[in-house]
């Protein structure tokens, strides 16, 4: 399993939280930086992009190598990053490939540059599914952003009808007592033959959601690389997710909003305990 993407110091997000995400759902995880972020909880400080030359080299240092099951692509933070990749995947033909189209963090910093945003489209073609917050997928989609989940469904739908990839949205920004995620393949690209399957789970009470987009993307890539099938991953996925953050408030990372719990299932079975039982996590 390969991730591309940005790094978060504080490891909630970028592809510090994509690593414990493929680990926890069975992967071995790779990853190639596209770029160097200081960050915590609260704010993004500075960015560093390394020259796209070096992200070509870290690309093809991976795959002359290693057979890649599986590739989740986060924040890029500029064209010529994304051009790189576009290049990267149309010679490697991955056979799974998940876009995260990250263009700011849960802070609220940005995470590109230039015309980041058509870069990201022309990126598409190579992705199997895309998995946008609602303020990504209505900037993708070129429409105001969906304030209810039948019009955030449709947005999707039309995204996928014009763009050829899937679009798995989530509602997790929503207001409700559900937490509802839909894949919409207008295109039947994914070979399930439905053009919506959508999932819900009851929302989760916690304002520790931090690394919540990069780590359904990475899990879910690992999910189909794992078991072969897209709803299938998603339903796992979706589970493990849920779990993830109702054990959120078990860790006590920052003073801002902090990362979900990755390894709850084996902390668990560790007898391993955070905060609730112990003041402190361990």
């Amino acid at each position: 399993m390969l991730s591309i993407a940005g790094t978060d110091p504080t490891g909630g997000a970028g592809i510090h939280a994509d690593l414990k995400s493929i680990a926890a759902n069975g992967g071995y995880g790779m990853a190639v930086v596209t770029a160097l972020v200081a960050q915590n909880t609260t704010e993004v400080r500075a960015i560093h992009t390394p020259p796209a030359g070096f992200l070509a080299e870290q690309l093809d240092a991976v795959s002359d190598d290693v057979t890649i099951d599986a590739v989740k692509i986060g924040m890029l933070g500029s064209r010529e990053n994304a051009a790189v990749v576009a290049a990267w995947l149309a010679r490697t033909v991955p056979p799974v490939v998940v876009l995260d189209p990250v263009l700011k963090a849960s802070t609220g910093g940005d995470l590109g540059s230039g015309d980041l945003v058509g870069a990201l489209r022309e990126l598409l073609s190579g992705c199997d599914v895309i998995t946008p917050n609602l303020d990504e997928l209505a900037v993708l989609a070129g429409e105001p952003r969906a304030s209810d989940w039948e019009s955030a469904v449709g947005q999707a739908l039309r995204l996928s009808e014009a763009s050829g990839v899937a679009v798995l949205v989530t509602g997790g920004h929503l207001a409700g007592p559900a937490s509802p995620d839909a894949l919409v393949d207008a295109g039947n690209r994914l070979g399930t033959g439905r053009r919506i399957h959508e999932i819900s789970a009851p929302r989760v009470a916690t304002r520790n959601t931090h690394g919540t987009g990069c780590s359904l993307s990475a899990a879910l890539a690992t999910n189909r690389a794992r078991l072969g099938d897209w709803i299938a991953a998603l339903d796992t996925t979706k589970a493990w997710l849920t779990d993830s953050l109702a054990s959120a408030d078990d860790l006590d990372v920052g003073a801002g909003p902090g990362p979900l719990h990755h390894f709850h299932t084996s902390w668990r079975l560790q007898g391993l305990h955070g905060r609730g039982s112990s003041g402190r996590s361990k």
